[in-house]
């Protein structure tokens, strides 16, 4: 799918709940170091305390990011996401040393409707390590927050 494609449709309001999953460049194990993927999560809390997104739940695998989250402001949804990735992605390379893409350009994201049950999104999203047996328990998996659980 390109890069227009994933755009095409996409609408951005501010109180709208948006589910968004974005994938590492070359869909490269980063945060399988404890420390990379905690400086990730350092990244999405300043997003929240800074009053751009409200975080509801959102877990962070070794190759991707999902991320269920309430637009707080008059940023579009792309400025918002462009912002987390390119802060991320310095984060990331400080760390390690290096220069160079994190994340992969595009991200796909799905507005949630009002009438959908988002602690049934959240769980589902927080069970990811859980499908990809990463660990037989989600309390297991250190990279998840959910505000319902």
């Amino acid at each position: 799918m390109t890069h227009d494609a994933l755009r095409r449709g996409r609408v951005s309001l501010p109180g709208q709940v948006y589910v968004i999953t974005t994938v590492t460049d070359g869909r490269c194990p980063y945060f399988r170091d404890f420390g990379l993927a905690r400086a990730v999560v350092a990244e999405m809390r300043r997003m929240h305390d800074a009053g751009w997104v409200e975080s509801m739940a959102w877990v962070l695998m070794p190759d991707h990011l999902h991320w269920l989250f309430q637009l707080q402001e008059a940023r579009p949804l792309g400025e918002v996401v462009k912002a987390f990735k390119a802060r991320s992605a310095l984060a990331v390379n400080r760390r390690l040393g290096r220069q160079g893409a994190v994340w992969q350009k595009a991200f796909h994201d799905r507005a949630i409707r009002r009438e959908e049950d988002l602690p049934a999104i959240a769980r589902y999203i927080v069970a990811n390590p859980l499908r990809a047996q990463l660990v037989p328990r989600v309390a297991d998996y250190p990279h998840w927050d959910a505000i319902w659980l």
